[in-house]
C-alpha cells in the first residue's frame, strides 16, 4: 500500500497542478501520470502498476455504466469515490493504482483517467527505450496481428514500439496508426469518405 504521507503529498501535487478546463485534459493527465510514474519507479512497482492500469482500462472498455460514472458531472465527488472504490475492491485493484484512482476521484478528475493511462504508458515506453504508437482499429486485434504490427512499426521507426490500442467500430475495417506526428490512416471509413468526396467532385 502507498504510505499515507506520500499519498497526501501526491494528492496535494496533483490537485494544485490540475485545471477544470476540458481543453486542458491532456495537461492534467500528464501531471497525474507523472506523479504515478515517479511513485512506481521509487517503489519499484512499475510492472504491478502497468498490470493494474491495464485491468482498469479493460473494466472501462467493458462497462458503459462505469464510463458514465467516470465521465458524468452529475455525480458528486463522494458518490464517485464510493462507487469507484467498490469497483476497485471487486476487481482487487489495490496498491499504488488503487490509491491513485481514489485520489483522482476525490479531486474530481475521473473523466481524465483514460488519458492518464495513455500518458503513463508513454512515459513507460520512454523509460524502456521504446516509442509509443496510438492504434485505432475496428475490432480487437489477435495476438498474431499485434505481433506483426509491432514488428512492422519497429522496422519503420527503428526501435521497439509500445501499442496503445483503441477500438472504434465506426472505422468498419483497417486501422489508424499514429506515431509521434506521423499518422497512417488505412481505415475503410476514411477510404469511403475520400471516395464520396471524389464522386461529388466528378458529379
Amino acid at each position: 500500500m502507498l504510505p499515507a504521507a506520500k499519498l497526501c503529498q501526491r494528492r496535494t501535487y496533483v490537485a494544485d497542478s490540475s485545471s477544470s478546463s476540458a481543453g486542458q485534459i491532456s495537461g492534467v493527465a500528464e501531471r497525474y501520470a507523472s506523479a504515478l510514474f515517479e511513485l512506481a519507479v521509487s517503489e519499484n512497482k512499475i510492472s504491478a502498476v502497468e498490470k493494474d492500469l491495464g485491468r482498469l482500462e479493460a473494466l472501462l472498455s467493458g462497462s458503459e455504466d462505469l464510463v458514465r460514472l467516470v465521465k458524468s458531472p452529475v455525480f458528486s465527488a463522494d458518490d464517485q469515490v464510493s462507487a469507484i472504490a467498490a469497483v476497485l475492491d471487486k476487481a482487487k485493484i489495490s496498491g499504488l493504482v488503487g490509491n491513485f484512482v481514489r485520489v483522482v476521484a476525490s479531486n474530481r478528475r475521473l473523466f481524465a483517467i483514460p488519458d492518464m493511462i495513455r500518458a503513463f504508458r508513454q512515459k513507460l515506453a520512454e523509460h524502456r527505450g521504446e516509442t509509443s504508437a496510438q492504434v485505432t482499429v475496428a475490432q480487437k486485434l489477435t495476438a498474431e496481428q499485434t505481433k506483426q504490427l509491432k514488428a512492422t512499426l519497429k522496422g519503420v521507426v527503428g526501435k521497439d514500439v509500445a501499442l496503445e490500442i483503441e477500438i472504434d467500430p465506426s472505422l468498419l475495417g483497417g486501422m489508424i496508426v499514429k506515431v509521434g506526428s506521423r499518422q497512417i490512416d488505412t481505415s475503410i471509413k476514411t477510404k469511403l469518405s475520400s471516395l464520396k468526396l471524389a464522386l461529388k467532385e466528378v458529379g
